[in-house]
């Protein structure tokens, strides 16, 4: 790389790491070319950035961002999630490092919030926002026609209690 082109280099990457509301950083050693290119198409699916990096370079690009806590983790063979949900980030990249060994979840940031791996796992449990959405609109359908099938069974009482049925039956 030249001057110029690790000048773009660090602007792209402090853009992306200040930007990025989900920062998810993993060490790829050993996966194959074609095991790398399926994780990136599962991720770009949910509109999920995944780039390897350069360590020397990516410590200069985050120096000035919220992300300058993650620095010790750039060593080795480095790869970074950039994403707008931190919790499908957090999702896709368990769910293949327990299919491949090589994948390593060294850490991250949700937020303003740093993750070590055992955050990363809490946060790939985490129901995503439309799954919590689901159930609340579940719980609270629920609740409503609970709701009114017992006024209707209280009407029901209350109308063969009326004056005129107690006549009838005397």
């Amino acid at each position: 790389m030249n001057k110029e082109q690790k000048k773009n280099y660090i602007a792209e990457m402090s853009d992306q790491f200040e930007k990025s509301k989900a920062v998810l950083v993993t060490h790829y050693q050993g996966l194959t070319m074609n095991e790398l290119d399926s994780l990136r198409s599962k991720m770009r699916e949910h509109g999920i950035k995944f780039k390897i990096t350069k360590n020397r370079i990516t410590k200069l690009a985050i120096e000035k961002t919220k992300c300058k806590d993650l620095s010790n983790l750039f060593t080795g063979p480095t790869a970074v999630a950039f994403g707008e949900d931190a919790i499908m980030s957090a999702r896709i990249l368990s769910k293949f490092s327990k299919d491949h060994k090589n994948l390593k979840l060294l850490g991250g940031i949700m937020g303003d919030e740093i993750l070590d791996q055992a955050g990363v796992q809490n946060v790939a449990n985490l129901p995503t926002l439309d799954e919590a959405r689901a159930k609340i609109v579940g719980i609270l359908s629920a609740s409503a026609s609970k709701l009114v099938s017992i006024l209707l069974a209280r009407s029901e009482k209350m109308s063969s209690l009326s004056p005129e049925n107690s006549e009838k039956s005397t």
